[in-house]
């Protein structure tokens, strides 16, 4: 009996995180859900619950080398990986002058560095295949970097050259590298809670990017044809100005 095919999607939390996940899941795929918190990532498992696949918690600290490996060890006990998506990364901002040398660093490691482990890792385990798709998130601070956005754009830039290197060495292997630039603000919890003012300006003008919506876009990424393959796509709603 051949093992279910596996979708890895590395950065879960309750909005895009979650959404990825279940819509892998719902194409039948056994989806293993990664971050560093292991009560958060059951949660979102048991809210997501029998979607068609089955939905896997693993703790990882992603950058860490020795996690990463045993995430995609774990992975790959349930079957062949597919599919692998980094959406990991820390929003950080600030005066360029205030900013602790740490903070920078630390931004880097979640963002870049983290992106640049899972997607070695991934690659490693699609390569004997010659298949599977290995999708980044981006953001606006991929392509610009904002007054107080120093430590995110940074790390945002640095991961879309890291997709776009594993895309052009790894396109002719059989593996589909592609960076998605989110060009929005995400309809969240947080935002709707904590934030009130800004999301209700947002809603109104159609600014607001439902995480679902957004799923859907990667998993036609995954979908695509060998002979049509993007690399890159930016996503935003309708009421951006760009």
């Amino acid at each position: 009996m051949a093992k279910a095919k596996v979708a890895v999607i590395a950065g879960v939390g309750p909005a895009l995180g979650r959404a990825l996940a279940r819509r892998f899941a719902q194409a039948g795929y056994e989806t293993v859900i990664a971050s560093r918190q292991k009560k958060k990532l059951e949660d979102i498992a048991a809210e997501i619950g029998d979607a068609g696949g089955g939905i896997h918690a693993v703790a990882a600290d992603l950058t860490e080398t020795g996690e990463v490996k045993a995430l995609f060890d774990e992975a790959e006990r349930i079957g062949p990986i597919a599919v692998t998506v980094f959406n990991a990364g820390n929003m950080h901002s600030g005066p360029v002058l205030e900013i602790d040398p740490s903070d920078f660093e630390k931004v880097w490691r979640a963002a870049c560095y983290a992106g640049f482990l899972v997607g070695q890792e991934a690659a490693r385990r699609m390569l004997p295949s010659k298949a599977g798709t290995l999708i980044f998130t981006g953001a606006t601070a991929s392509m610009r970097g904002g007054a107080p956005f120093v430590t995110f754009a940074s790390a945002k830039a640095g991961l879309r050259s890291v997709a776009q290197s594993m895309a052009r060495s790894l396109g002719k292997e059989g593996i589909h590298v592609a960076h998605v630039v989110i060009d929005g603000v995400i309809d969240t919890e947080i935002h709707r809670t904590q934030h009130a003012d800004m999301y209700n300006r947002l809603a109104a003008t159609d600014c607001l990017m439902k995480p679902e919506e957004i799923a859907e876009a990667y998993y036609a990424l995954h979908e695509q044809p060998k002979t049509a393959w993007s690399f890159e796509i930016d996503l935003r709603p309708a009421g951006e100005n760009f």
